[in-house]
């Protein structure tokens, strides 16, 4: 399916990727990005937290240079000089990633995501803070984040009801188990081993954004 098909009613929509060293090695992750931007992928995300600063670099400038190719938002975690040294789209960021007033303010107008768990309070107060879209979960158990505290369906339902910004669903989410979370009202689901962690990134990319067509 061709991304443009996909409906977005706002800036951050549709599928969410996210990447994960330990099954998008460098080697490899530009041909695994590109199949997944073939697959239908409106955001990726570059997560590099093992990484040296010259290889994540090159990483996320090459990225840069493929999502910019293909209209594709492109997302940094948690670093937002990185971000703004590759021109990306924006910045995610978790609860002790530094703080947001600063990094607001460094991303002028770009786009900053930042993590509310389960916290419906939290989201609202990111949103007053200048966050661009929250993102809830787990909502399911993770490979990623086997850890990670359990997010309910009424928190991401609630988010929908009083906030302005986008919401996105994490945590285990396959294409059989995201309908759920689409109709409680997330704008976008991020998948990681959903899609990384499949033989056929392109086609496990597709089912995913067939939900949003």
């Amino acid at each position: 399916m061709s991304r443009n098909k996909i409906p977005c009613f706002s800036n951050v929509c549709g599928v969410y990727a996210v990447t994960d060293a330990s099954v998008s090695t460098s080697s490899i992750l530009i041909q695994q990005v590109e199949s997944a931007i073939l697959g239908g992928i409106r955001v990726l995300q570059y997560r590099a937290k093992n990484l040296s600063g010259k290889s994540a670099f090159k990483n996320a400038h090459d990225l840069a240079l493929l999502c910019a190719r293909y209209d594709v938002m492109f997302i940094i975690n948690d670093d937002v000089e990185l971000a703004l040294a590759v021109k990306a789209d924006g910045v995610h960021v978790g609860r002790d990633d530094g703080d947001l007033e600063y990094i607001r303010a460094a991303l002028k107008q770009g786009i900053l995501g930042v993590s509310c768990y389960n916290d419906l309070s939290r989201a609202q107060d990111m949103q007053a803070r200048g966050a661009s879209y929250v993102a809830f979960g787990r909502f399911f158990p993770s490979l990623t984040k086997p850890d990670a505290g359990q997010a309910d369906i009424s928190t991401l339902q609630k988010a929908k009801n009083s906030l302005s910004i986008p919401v996105v669903a994490i945590g285990g989410i396959t294409p059989a188990n995201a309908p759920a979370l689409i109709n409680a009202g997330a704008d976008a689901i991020a998948v990681v081993n959903g899609i990384f962690g499949q033989s056929d990134i392109e086609n496990a990319a597709s089912e995913y954004a067939r939900l949003f067509s």
